[in-house]
């Protein structure tokens, strides 16, 4: 894929899953988007230094990585949960590249809700129970914003008469639920079912959406029980490197994705 004239838009991409899509679109010859917020986690929650490290980070050693490698790219800050400034992201695409014709809705709101809380979850990491204020956090940077991400994408793409584009969303858990992440699992669960409904309606205008479903990946929160737990159950290869969901992200934008759409994609 050359990619010359295509520039993506990818959430989240200050590290781990997102990072690696960014890059990855950068080197098969992009322009992209870095779109993420830097916030502290609450000292209490029980997560590895490294996650923690991570969610503060703001998008400059991978600006610095892809413009080392000659690519091209620009960062910009938001909070996806302020709805209002998703049009500025295009707009900064615009601006910069062109506009958006691939988009990566990666971003969330990581936290852990549950009906039944315990304290710590299996990977030890703090767990609290389900409220008004957890929905609201997950579904407004998962759901929602997926949502108009989505609507902001068409609306454009319609507008200046487009024929091409792919959409893909990041997806986890799955129809049976997500128990000890209950807000997360239904927020994504919304946001695949936007997906779904994108990729009908937008593909007489040349675009396909997908959600991919990852394994579990080393974003910074895995320690060593984690793969010890993650060997042992049959539904997984093994712990995954944030290059490898890319890989796939990188197959599904490309020319020989173009009649993938509609799907779901779970690695293993």
């Amino acid at each position: 894929m050359t990619g010359t004239s295509h520039v993506a838009l990818v959430t989240g991409a200050n590290h781990g899953i997102g990072a690696a899509i960014a890059e990855r679109l950068a080197a098969d010859g992009l322009a992209v988007v870095l779109a993420y917020w830097a916030f502290e986690d609450p000292a209490d929650e029980g997560l590895p230094e490294t996650q923690r490290s991570n969610h503060r980070s703001d998008a400059s050693a991978v600006l610095g990585r892809i413009n080392a490698s000659g690519g091209r790219a620009i960062a910009v800050e938001q909070d996806l949960a302020d709805a209002d400034v998703i049009p500025g992201l295009f707009d900064a695409a615009e601006k910069a590249f062109g506009p958006v014709d691939v988009l990566v809705h990666n971003a969330t709101a990581s936290l852990l809700d549950t009906f039944a809380p315990s304290g710590r979850d299996w990977a030890g990491r703090a767990v609290e129970r389900l409220s008004a204020a957890t929905f609201d956090r997950q579904f407004a940077i998962d759901a929602r914003a997926g949502a108009i991400l989505l609507s902001e994408f068409a609306a454009r793409l319609q507008a200046r008469g487009g024929n091409w584009g792919r959409i893909l969303t990041l997806t986890s858990g799955g129809e049976t639920g997500f128990p000890g992440e209950v807000s997360y699992g239904a927020a994504k669960a919304a946001l695949v079912n936007y997906t779904m409904s994108a990729s009908l309606e937008l593909m007489p205008f040349g675009v396909t959406a997908n959600a991919l479903h990852p394994p579990v990946t080393d974003t910074g929160w895995v320690t060593d029980d984690v793969r010890t737990a993650v060997a042992a159950d049959h539904r997984f290869i093994s712990v995954a490197e944030p290059s490898e969901v890319a890989e796939a992200v990188s197959f599904l934008v490309s020319e020989a994705g173009r009649r993938v759409t509609g799907n779901v994609i779970r690695m293993g």
